[in-house]
Formats: structure tokens, sequence, C-alpha cells
């Protein structure tokens, strides 16, 4: 008795799993699947193995594109300057997540904006951990990349044909600065303040438009409100667009360029 259940368990089994394979088949075969997955990706197969369609593979993968064919011997070699630049990325997704996070329970008003970060660090759960984190992931964000441009100048990666590219890692450093500084603001305590008072004085002195750009930051003639509101959308909103468009040219041209560059 006990045997023939055992054998109408594993028929079911077979059987669950027959169908399962037969409803697997179906998905996969189907206009939808087709019309979402192309040829030659890792789930839907279409191609012959031969060079030619072997390249179709890599061109129709996002995944495999992202990566050289070949890797030189020293990209993968262990050193003190390893992947700082992958470092600085993986940086920039912490502090997009935690910051989503903090964006839940901060309010950019002149009078909420401190309260709203002393509730973060005694009333929210993990809300002291997740500021700390985005706190130190943007020190740690500025260091890696100073730390990056200084390998690549050290090395000469700044050389043809990689011209272009040294200059969009100019304009990232430039851009991880403003988003630090314009985060450093947002907590509107007396540092904040006497920082927005110095950085837009700067401004002012700046040639034939100092005032007008003085202006625009401050969103009047003097610290408020609107100050921390222009400040807090160029944190959260401006600066990262901007700064995700230029590491896609960035890593691009990495790629075009042939990888990571070696010592001279």
């Amino acid at each position: 008795m006990a045997e023939a259940n055992g054998n109408n368990g594993s028929g079911l089994g077979a059987k669950v799993a027959e169908r399962a394979t037969k409803m697997w088949d179906n998905t996969r075969n189907s206009q939808a699947w087709n019309s979402i997955f192309r040829p030659g990706s890792i789930y839907r197969k279409g191609y012959t193995d031969s060079p030619r369609n072997r390249s179709y593979v890599i061109m129709n993968s996002v995944l495999f594109h992202l990566h050289p064919v070949k890797v030189k011997r020293h990209a993968v070699k262990v050193s003190y300057t390893l992947c700082l630049g992958g470092l600085s990325f993986f940086l920039f997704i912490l502090l997009t997540v935690t910051g989503i996070f903090l964006m839940f329970f901060y309010r950019p008003t002149a009078t909420e904006a401190w309260a709203t970060v002393q509730d973060l660090e005694t009333a929210v759960a993990f809300g002291s951990l997740v500021r700390n984190m985005h706190r130190w992931g943007a020190h740690l964000m500025v260091l890696s990349v100073f730390l990056h441009m200084s390998r690549v100048f050290y090395h000469g990666a700044y050389k043809s044909p990689r011209e272009f590219n040294w200059v969009i890692g100019v304009i990232l450093l430039l851009l991880t600065l403003l988003l630090s500084f314009t985060g450093y603001l947002l907590p509107w305590d007396q540092l904040a303040l006497w920082a927005v008072t110095v950085g837009t004085n700067m401004m002012g002195y700046t040639p034939v438009l100092g005032n007008q750009v003085r202006f625009v930051l401050l969103g009047s003639k003097e610290i408020g409100n609107d100050t921390l509101l222009r400040w807090y959308v160029l944190h959260v909103l401006m600066f990262p667009f901007v700064i995700v468009i230029f590491m896609a040219v960035h890593f691009w041209r990495v790629r075009k360029d042939g990888g990571i560059s070696g010592p001279l």
C-alpha cells in the first residue's frame, strides 16, 4: 500500500514537472516574450554559433555590451587603486537610496527643516542610521572621486584617445562637490546659514552677472524660505539628473576607448 502511494506521488510529481516545463516552453515561444527579449539574449535563443552571430549576441545584450570583448591584464590586477570609479558609482547608488528614504520625512521649509532632521535622529525607526549612511556616503564619494581623478592624472590616462572622457570626469567631480555642498545646507542650522551666506556672496562677485546669479540662488535679496527650497530642488532633482547623464557618457566612453587604461 505504501509502495503504491509512493508510486502515485512520484507520478504526480512527474506530471507537475512536465506541465511546468511545457508552460515554460510555451511562454518562451509566445509573441509577448519574443517582443520583449531580442534574439541572442540569454533569455531567448535564435542565433547559431558563429563569429558573426556571437557579435550579435554581444550587441543585443545590455549586460554583455557594457563590457569589452577583451579585458587587459592590468584591469583585473588587484592594486591600491582598484575600482575607484566603480566605488564612486556604488556610493552614488547608496546616496540615491538613502536620500529617497530621507525625502519621506524631510520638509524643506525654514521653520521645519531642522525639526524634521531632529525627528529623523530621535523618532524615526532607523532614521539616524540612514541619515549617517547618507552623510558619510557623501564624504566618501567626494574622496573616492578625487582619488579616482588623481589616479587617472598620475597614470597619464587623460591622454589620447581619452581627452574627452577626462573633461567629462572633471565635470563629474564638480557636480559631486556641488551635490555635497547643497546637501550640507539642508539641515538649515547655523553652519548651513553661514555656508549659504559665504557661497552666495562669492557668487555675487562673478563678473557681469554676479548680482543676478546671487538673486537666483537666494530667491530674493536675502536668505529665506525660498533659498532653502531652491537648494533643495538643486540637491534632489537637478544635480542628480545631470550627473546621471554625464555618468552614462563617462561609462560609454570608457567602453569605446578600449576599457580601463593602465600605467604608462
